[in-house]
């Protein structure tokens, strides 16, 4: 998980998560990196419209988000 996190915040991308909380509970989220630190990383998180810190440990899995550009007629 670390070195998608990492590439994403090199390149900039955008990643969609699936995220376990402390509670046990699974969240799906966009996400863009914009920190790594030790075990946690720092990501402004589309789902809850501000930045969040997360424990790299607690991410399940990491999909990158393509983005394409609509062409306009």
């Amino acid at each position: 998980m670390r070195n998608s996190l990492e590439k994403a915040l090199r390149y900039g991308d955008m990643l969609e998560v699936m995220y376990e909380a402390k509670d046990g509970s699974i969240s799906k989220r966009k996400i863009r990196v914009l920190n790594i630190h030790g075990k946690t990383f720092t990501a402004y998180c589309f789902l809850r419209n501000s930045k969040r810190t997360f424990l790299i440990d607690h991410v399940l899995a990491v999909v990158p988000v393509s983005v394409k550009e609509k062409v306009l007629i």
